[in-house]
């Protein structure tokens, strides 16, 4: 048994790539994981402000919902990150928690990560830089991780385009098989 995190980064509930985490999440659980979503717009996580204190300190001085994502992050097996595709990159939700990982990062170790993207564009080429950009967190800065799956879910823009799509079984089965 696996302890599952979902980052889903959808400023709209019920968005496309929420959707996507739901259904990861259904096919964690289903095969006997533990699963938990993290809904970041429900979230108070600020800006990182660059002041250098958690370099020794290993501690924000800020005091929001950071220190509670963190420590979730710290005790999952399984990461999944999701995030719509602005401007072929990921939207300032998932780099805003990424930024303010900085305290606690090097203590990520050994995590499986899988990564949802959904967009507008079809143009997967185009998509990857996304993935590319997350990559430069979970897999370039965090010791011993590995990359286990992507969902890149193109052709989806207005919310609940995603229903009916093979990206649903998709997400589903990445999560069954975690």
């Amino acid at each position: 048994m696996k302890n599952v995190l979902i980052i889903s980064a959808s400023p709209r509930k019920g968005g496309n790539s929420d959707t996507l985490c739901d259904e990861f999440m259904r096919g964690a659980v289903e095969s006997g994981n533990t699963a938990e979503k993290i809904f970041l717009r429900d979230k108070q996580i600020n800006y990182c402000i660059g002041c250098g204190v958690c370099n020794s300190t290993h501690k924000c001085v800020q005091k929001d919902d950071m220190t509670e994502v963190i420590e979730k992050m710290l005790k999952a097996d399984v990461i999944v990150m999701s995030t719509p595709v602005y401007f072929y990159s990921m939207d300032a939700q998932l780099k805003t928690l990424i930024d303010r990982t900085v305290p606690r990062y090097t203590e990520m170790r050994g995590k499986d990560f899988y990564y949802i993207v959904t967009a507008a564009d079809t143009n997967v080429p185009m998509l990857e830089k996304t993935v590319d950009a997350i990559r430069g967190f979970s897999v370039d800065c965090l010791s011993g991780t590995k990359e286990k799956g992507i969902i890149y879910a193109g052709g989806v823009w207005q919310k609940g385009e995603i229903q009916g799509t093979k990206y649903m079984n998709e997400a589903y089965e990445m999560g069954k098989n975690v």
